[in-house]
């Protein structure tokens, strides 16, 4: 497994490298000092896994980055590591496309938690960021299709992306295209989070 981490400061980059291959979460780690030969690497290396990028890059910074990696690289997910912990920050990289946003303040344990998550499908914001990005906001659950819906009640079940895109034949792109969908739509950002809001909302019986 192959991960890109984008970040101008080296030993940003060296520490979270030895992290990650210390805790055999990724075999091989490449990385880029600015956004533009982070994008000239995810373009030459068909085989990533993900990328890891910095908002503030030089010439190229915040969600023009991550959009432009989307574009780049559609197939591959963007997990944000910024040093803000601005809810803005947070939001507006996920409204680009990021499918985690995670603080250089976080410990290494929920640092790597966050990639694993990502790397399964699944959509990752920090619990107390997230809180206070929309404290009193309700879940938008009028923003689920009929398709969302269905996959929701199989995430409830604790049914795995394999599993769901086998019962209602469809991909596993599609599948994890759909759960992120829904993770963004109730305002959480792991399945069991997804399930109880359902629940409270009355989606789910």
């Amino acid at each position: 497994m192959k991960l890109l981490i984008v970040d101008d400061h080296a030993v940003v980059r060296a520490g979270l490298a030895a992290m990650l291959i210390h805790a055999d979460a990724i075999t091989e780690v490449i990385q880029a000092a600015t956004g533009e030969a982070g994008l000239a690497l995810a373009r030459q290396h068909t085989d990533l896994a993900a990328i890891v990028l910095d908002l503030a890059l030089p010439g190229m910074s915040g969600i023009v980055a991550v959009q432009a990696f989307g574009k780049a690289r559609p197939d591959v997910p963007v997990i944000v590591l910024s040093a803000s912990e601005h809810p803005a920050d947070a939001q507006g990289a996920l409204d680009a496309g990021a499918l985690g946003y995670v603080p250089k303040s976080a410990s290494p344990k929920t640092i790597l938690a966050a990639i694993n998550m990502v790397l399964a499908g699944e959509m990752y914001l920090p619990p107390l960021l997230l809180g206070a990005a929309n404290p009193a906001a309700p879940a938008r659950t009028t923003q689920l299709t009929g398709r969302q819906t269905d996959v929701l009640a199989m995430l409830a079940q604790g049914a795995s992306n394999k599993h769901i895109a086998n019962a209602l034949k469809l991909s596993d792109k599609t599948v994890k295209a759909h759960v992120t969908a829904i993770f963004k739509a109730l305002n959480v950002s792991n399945r069991t989070q997804a399930a109880h809001m359902a629940r409270q909302s009355g989606l789910l019986n």
